[in-house]
């Protein structure tokens, strides 16, 4: 069972992008395009401030 968590290996600032995409099995650059346009339009930016905090680093 897949577990939702950072990336160690794919991030960019604090692997939040990396993980969401290893766990939905995509590439990490769709997720991080999906936050740049919700981060424009609405409170993407928020989001992934709520995610890095909440999300557990990987093992």
């Amino acid at each position: 069972m897949k577990k939702l968590c950072k990336s160690s290996t794919d991030r960019k600032i604090c692997g939040v992008c990396g993980g969401i995409a290893e766990y939905l099995g995509i590439d990490s650059t769709v997720v991080r395009l999906i936050f740049v346009i919700f981060g424009l339009v609405s409170v993407g930016v928020l989001f992934y401030i709520i995610a890095a905090l909440l999300m557990p680093q990987e093992i």
